[in-house]
């Protein structure tokens, strides 16, 4: 054996230097390939038989933009662990959200957050709560922010969500007069991003009153998505891309500008916030947004509210809390004006609570919180049959390993859950590509323990979205203000919508036929 390795080895190096490299880098590629398809730990796990080899399966499957409809089914092929990289495992089984994602998980964060999803800010990437990979920075960071999102303070900025409500209403109805099919679904962008201008500059960006896209905003992130969704399986190339410090931020750099302009405004409003030569903390909670709020920790001096992460903060604020409620607005109408019965329903529900006037105009939170449980059926079906987020949310094994799904599995495996798997598990939600609002009404106590636990549109544990409370305020006022006045159906209801899963799973096509309701 011995003399047969040196003969090959001779044949080799007796070779043409050329050839001689050509096949060093084909006989280290094929090693690769090799020791990647047999790893000890991850060999029996099913899956595609090309993921095993390389991450080009996995890159190429994001790429198609239906990562999502991918990952579904090949749980329903091959059962809770699936490999789908080299070294990526996807789960099914959602018992195993808590241990990865709870409160006492070690699972951190990937690449595929930072420096990917982070913030470029004088050539560097500076993490925010939602991309940092730094436990101590994510605690300490969330102290400071929690009570900006609190449901308390949250309520007390509803009178800004108030305008926007009523703006939206306001060129809704403009638009009716003219006869025309709406593109409803371009109109929840526009409502939701300018809702978070106002929770967070305590100013919209001119959406709605526009009616079109300000300055390319929702453009630009659009094509910061796809290079999220496609860097983030390399993201050992972000550094040679949009990672390079010699390279212009460009376009992902709107945002950011935008947020530091703010900010700026809010400094030049600091000779007044001051009193004493100290801000007054009743001036700031009567200015009430959360550049304000968090400017005060700025100068106050905080370690974890520097200028960086003020302006990071807020600019993570707009990508971060603007599609992802938009897209669940498009889903509400979309289900319901392919689902005309459940549209009646809902309807007839609003119409009853305000006929016994439960509710005010605009419909504040509480009221639908209360009197309106057929609306919060539907606002969480829309969102457990499509959830913004499609890809998976990555973690790293703790080191030395961990079982998961009764198979252990080495430290530095990255490991992943994807909502739209535990949210379409048949078992859990029968029918599951049905839209049935009443599933979440009509269940058992212990069916909804499950679904509760199956649901996974916002995450878990110390990393659940921050937002959430935004959107369910956002959501919830608006739909009902906008039936009770108008009568809303799709356009063309046997057409299906068109749908790109580019990290967030954006749909385009929600056109509707809208009239003034009697």
């Amino acid at each position: 054996m011995e003399a047969k390795t040196t003969s090959i080895s001779n044949t080799l190096f007796s070779l043409p230097l050329p050839l001689t490299v050509a096949s060093l880098l084909v006989f280290g590629i094929v090693s690769r390939l090799l020791w990647n398809r047999f790893r000890k730990d991850l060999r029996d796990i099913p899956g595609p038989k090309v993921a095993a080899y390389t991450g080009l399966w996995r890159w190429l499957n994001v790429r198609s933009g239906q990562a999502h409809k991918t990952h579904i089914r090949l749980h329903r092929k091959y059962g809770s662990l699936v490999r789908i990289g080299p070294n990526h495992v996807s789960i099914s089984d959602p018992r195993e959200i808590n241990h990865i994602y709870g409160p006492k998980s070690k699972y951190i964060k990937t690449g595929f957050y930072h420096p990917i999803q982070s913030v470029m800010w004088e050539g560097e990437a500076v993490p925010h709560l939602f991309t940092t990979i730094d436990p101590t920075f994510h605690r300490e960071s969330k102290k400071l922010l929690t009570n900006a999102y609190s449901p308390t303070s949250l309520l007390a900025y509803e009178p800004s969500i108030d305008e926007c409500v009523n703006l939206l209403l306001y060129k809704i109805n403009g638009l009716v007069s003219e006869g025309k099919p709406i593109d409803l679904g371009s109109w929840m962008s526009y409502y939701t991003f300018d809702v978070i201008g106002q929770l967070s500059f305590s100013k919209m960006f001119g959406f709605l009153e526009k009616g079109t896209d300000v300055n390319g905003i929702l453009e630009t992130i659009d094509a910061v998505l796809e290079y999220i969704s496609q860097c983030g399986q390399i993201p050992e190339m972000h550094k040679f891309l949009l990672g390079n410090p010699l390279l212009p931020g460009g376009s992902m750099n709107q945002i950011v500008d935008f947020a530091l302009k703010a900010v700026n405004e809010v400094a030049g409003r600091d000779i007044a916030l001051r009193k004493g030569g100290k801000i007054n903390d009743s001036d700031i909670e009567s200015k009430g947004d959360m550049l304000t709020k968090w400017y005060v920790l700025n100068q106050n001096g905080s370690k974890y509210m520097a200028t960086k992460n003020l302006v990071t903060h807020l600019s993570a604020n707009v990508y971060g809390g603007s599609d992802t409620t938009s897209i669940a607005l498009r889903s509400i109408f979309y289900y319901l004006g392919k689902n005309t019965d459940k549209m009646r329903k809902l309807v007839k529900e609003i119409d009853d609570a305000a006929a016994s006037g439960k509710l005010s105009q605009p419909v504040s939170f509480k009221e639908a919180n209360t009197h309106l449980p057929y609306l919060n059926a539907v606002i969480k079906e829309a969102m457990r049959i499509h959830p913004s987020a499609g890809l998976i949310y990555e973690r790293f094994v703790p080191a030395g390993g961990d079982t998961i799904c009764g198979k252990h599995i080495a430290g530095g495996t990255v490991v992943r859950i994807n909502p739209w798997v535990t949210q379409y598990d048949a078992e859990v939600f029968p029918d599951p590509e049905s839209f049935i609002p009443e599933r979440w009404l009509d269940s058992t106590e212990e069916q909804l323990k499950q679904m509760e636990q199956s649901f996974f549109n916002f995450s878990a544990g110390s990393r659940t979205c921050i937002g959430r409370h935004i959107a369910m305020i956002e959501i919830s006022k608006m739909v009902p203000e906008l039936l009770r006045r108008f009568d809303v159906s799709l356009t063309y209801p046997d057409r299906e919508w068109k749908v790109r899963n580019v990290w967030l799973v954006k749909q385009t096509g929600v056109i509707c036929n809208i009239t003034k309701r009697s």
